[in-house]
């Protein structure tokens, strides 16, 4: 259910503007536009820029940069849900002909392929895509770097073969798809492949003296699916709130969930950052923040959304280094999230119950470890160790009477009620681990067997 919007405290929107001002005041950047979105709503936007009496609004475009992956990458999962590929096929099966068809569709979407991170040549963002026509000129003689499959390795070049799989299984330009399949069914009437005015030019910013340079703004060609994009923080905002909560026609909410969680397990339980499929994450001040960063010669931009506090911001700016842009959206969701915080929808009861459901929930134990098992909506399940540490998971229910994991040890693991001849709940079995109502329940078949003589005190 949601809750009407409310208007951001005067306080907060003060705060929120002088950290727009700080970061463009420190970071030097011609201008800087940032948006806040609670609950799918743009709820706070403002400019500075180096012009007096002038704030670029939400509806200037900038160049989104690596941005762009992510349109990118939900057109290739859209594929998927239609049924023409998997993430584990080969690209050869789709898009014969390249030097590295063994490479599979989820390597090159979380980039873990091992490609080199950019072309041969002249440095394609700041020069003309004419200059690289084909995929052969984007990949090189030798366009491996790393071992597949074996270490993450951000490579635009991966995204060019990614708009070409799109181009060949649709049958024209990825641009036009993204048009019909993407930006028209969510309102993103102002993020084009080329600039649109209002738009802002883009501006290296010398490092030891504050004077600027203009940069080329080039049509990149093929490589145009890494890092093309122009849009806008109006635009952006109706962006976040998809990658949050999935639109019935452009992406299922469980294929937008699968692209922002880590395609690799992050190292660590502080861990600081690690990637999906097309989706950055972030760890800022213990928050987890998923979205992209994207530069640009001439421009950076940052989207970041917190599933915690119902939040995300855009950061634009049309400068090409210097601006800390990842960082102040991060801040502007900390301020509004300390200052404001997200108030909890109010506990209401299921609206209905199976009695052989509510009698699974409680304490079960994998063999003396105890966790208590809950239920939840939609027949779902969630079981949680008691101690604050130890393996869990949500449980999706499926048709057959079983339930799938959803994240932690047992993601994909499949859950069985076991019951007795007379139809009585035995045991739960995870992926062959047996859960009892008491520990190493002599009544149930423990893998290994329970000492008859039960526990003693030494």
């Amino acid at each position: 259910m949601s809750f009407p919007v409310e208007e951001l405290l005067p306080a907060t929107r003060r705060a929120l503007l002088h950290r727009l001002a700080v970061g463009q005041a420190e970071g030097r950047t011609p201008s800087l536009v940032g948006a806040v979105v609670r609950g799918g709503h743009l709820i706070w936007s403002d400019g500075r820029s180096m012009i007096d009496d002038h704030r670029p609004d939400e509806n200037v475009q900038y160049r989104i940069g690596s941005l762009t992956k992510g349109f990118a990458a939900v057109l290739v999962m859209r594929l998927r849900e239609e049924g023409l590929l998997e993430l584990t096929d080969p690209l050869e099966r789709h898009l014969p002909g390249t030097s590295v068809g063994r490479l599979t569709i989820a390597q090159l979407l979380s980039h873990t392929s091992g490609l080199a991170s950019e072309t041969p040549g002249p440095w394609w963002e700041r020069t003309p895509g004419a200059l690289r026509p084909e995929l052969a000129d984007v990949l090189g003689e030798q366009p491996m770097r790393h071992p597949t499959g074996r270490r993450y390795h951000y490579s635009n070049t991966g995204y060019a073969l990614l708009g070409a799989l799109v181009e060949r299984l649709r049958g024209e330009p990825w641009g036009d798809v993204l048009r019909r399949e993407v930006l028209d069914p969510l309102g993103l009437t102002r993020t084009t492949l080329s600039p649109r005015p209002p738009h802002a030019g883009g501006f290296a910013v010398h490092p030891w003296a504050d004077v600027m340079l203009p940069e080329p703004l080039e049509d990149t060609g093929v490589m145009a699916p890494a890092g093309q994009l122009w849009s806008t923080a109006a635009d952006l905002s109706h962006w976040a709130a998809f990658l949050a909560t999935g639109h019935e026609q452009v992406l299922s909410p469980a294929a937008v969930a699968e692209m922002r969680r880590p395609a690799a397990q992050p190292d660590g339980p502080e861990w600081t950052s690690s990637y999906g499929l097309g989706v950055q994450l972030w760890r800022e001040d213990g928050r987890v923040l998923f979205g992209h960063t994207g530069s640009m010669p001439g421009f950076l931009a940052t989207l970041w959304v917190s599933e915690e506090d119902d939040l995300a911001a855009v950061v634009l700016s049309n400068v090409t280094s210097g601006a800390p842009v990842p960082v102040i959206a991060a801040d502007l969701i900390r301020i509004v999230a300390e200052r404001e915080p997200r108030l909890p929808e109010p506990w209401r009861p299921l609206p209905e119950a199976d009695p052989e459901l509510v009698a699974l929930t409680g304490p079960w134990y994998w063999g003396p470890s105890a966790h208590v098992l809950r239920l939840r909506a939609d027949r779902a399940l969630e079981l949680a160790p008691m101690g604050g540490s130890g393996r869990g998971s949500g449980f999706r229910a499926e048709p057959d009477g079983t339930w799938t994991g959803l994240d932690g040890y047992y993601a994909g693991e499949t859950l069985r009620v076991a019951r007795t001849a007379d139809g009585a709940v035995s045991h739960l079995d995870i992926g062959s681990f047996v859960l009892t109502r008491a520990p190493y329940d002599q009544g149930a078949p423990v893998p290994g067997g329970v000492d008859p003589r039960g526990w003693q005190p030494s």
